[in-house]
């Protein structure tokens, strides 16, 4: 008797204490629709399978509701939604990884993102986006700026990481501005880069196979997130420690065909991706804020949620875009090892947390006092 009551203590022990086998990933990938909410990821479910609900990401294991707020404002920018998602740590608009305190005269304190952990741990990284690659969302991963708008300095900042040796990948746009904005400071990037061990090109193709760091900037607006990923997840593959790795699309619908367009593409890159991944990987993907859709009015099913006009995409009578950011709740949805935190409503702040817990890291201090180019390895 007493025999059989251990064993059930000792089943319900193992059953109330997952912890005790907690499984720890070893890569996490974010996926981040930058205006992606809930209007958007519905109106592009609709656009393009005719029904609701039919997206990847509607459907994944774990799922969620996140408040984006910044530090001062009901209603985000990029900056500052990336920066507490990648931080923990809320900040004031247009700031990049700094604390809010930050003004454009005066930096605030270096925010340590989950990137520079990855980097601290050994692990391999990358930022993919086909928006301009020192914009708000992937700056806010690898650069400290108290404004989004110093595309020189926050670029630069790849040459004097604060961890390891850097973000390893960096693929995608904005490669006129960028050159000009780093030549502006002194800082020929052509030169620099390889000195730091990075490949310097305009396309992916160009990348050479042993490669496993590159840089690689285009000027295209449609640049190819989906064979970026796919070739990043390759080369960072080959690091057995893991990897870390933010993959962005702008879902901005104030263009609503290429927004609800891109979201549903976006969609089936991120289906791909997890399914192909194994199990020790965190599939993460959320919104920094989201953005004034509206499906109102007599709105049928069967409708097209726009038309053109003179060449140009219009909105339904029923759809409205006012082309703001707005303050609702956005989606996240997750699947392997840490997804089960996913639930309920969240802060955004609490992502980066959820993506700590994953790797099985305790942030040891919310903000770094060292100046940027001091690095640790």
């Amino acid at each position: 008797m007493i025999r059989s009551a251990c064993r059930c203590f000792v089943l319900v022990s193992v059953l109330t204490c997952p912890a005790w086998n907690a499984e720890r990933a070893k890569n996490v990938i974010l996926f981040l629709g930058d205006a992606g909410g809930l209007s958007t990821l519905h109106a592009a479910s609709i656009h393009a399978y005719g029904e609701p609900g039919k997206l990847y990401v509607q459907r994944m294991a774990s799922l969620a509701l996140s408040e984006t707020s910044s530090a001062a404002d009901w209603v985000t920018d990029s900056a500052a939604g990336m920066t507490a998602i990648v931080t923990g740590v809320k900040t004031k608009n247009g700031v990049i990884s700094q604390t809010a305190d930050a003004t454009l005269e005066q930096d605030g304190a270096p925010l340590k993102t989950i990137l520079e952990y990855a980097e601290e741990h050994g692990l391999s990284t990358g930022v993919i986006s086909n928006s301009p690659m020192a914009d708000a969302t992937p700056a806010a991963c690898y650069a400290h700026a108290s404004s989004r708008k110093k595309t020189g300095e926050i670029f630069a900042q790849i040459l004097t990481p604060r961890f390891g040796n850097g973000v390893d990948l960096v693929l995608g746009p904005g490669r006129k501005a960028i050159l000009a904005a780093t030549q502006a400071l002194s800082v020929d990037l052509a030169a620099e880069l390889p000195k730091k061990g990075y490949y310097f090109g305009d396309t992916l193709a160009s990348i050479p196979a042993t490669s496993t760091r590159a840089v690689v900037l285009s000027d295209d607006s449609d640049f190819d997130i989906a064979a970026a990923t796919e070739l990043a997840i390759r080369i960072l593959s080959r690091n057995k420690k893991g990897f870390f790795l933010m993959v962005e699309s702008d879902l901005h619908t104030s263009r609503i065909d290429r927004g609800l367009t891109r979201a549903a593409k976006f969609d089936r890159l991120i289906q791909t991706t997890a399914e192909n991944m194994h199990r020790n990987t965190l599939v993460m993907f959320t919104a920094d804020h989201s953005f004034d859709l509206r499906i109102s009015g007599r709105a049928a099913r069967g409708d097209a949620l726009f038309t053109t006009f003179d060449g140009k995409p219009v909105p339904a009578r029923f759809v409205t875009v006012p082309g703001h950011h707005s303050a609702e709740h956005v989606l996240v949805g997750a699947e392997g090892p840490g997804a089960e935190r996913v639930r309920g409503f969240l802060s955004n702040t609490d992502l980066f947390h959820i993506m700590m817990a994953a790797y099985g890291w305790t942030p040891v201090e919310m903000t770094e006092s060292r100046s940027p180019g001091t690095v640790r390895r």
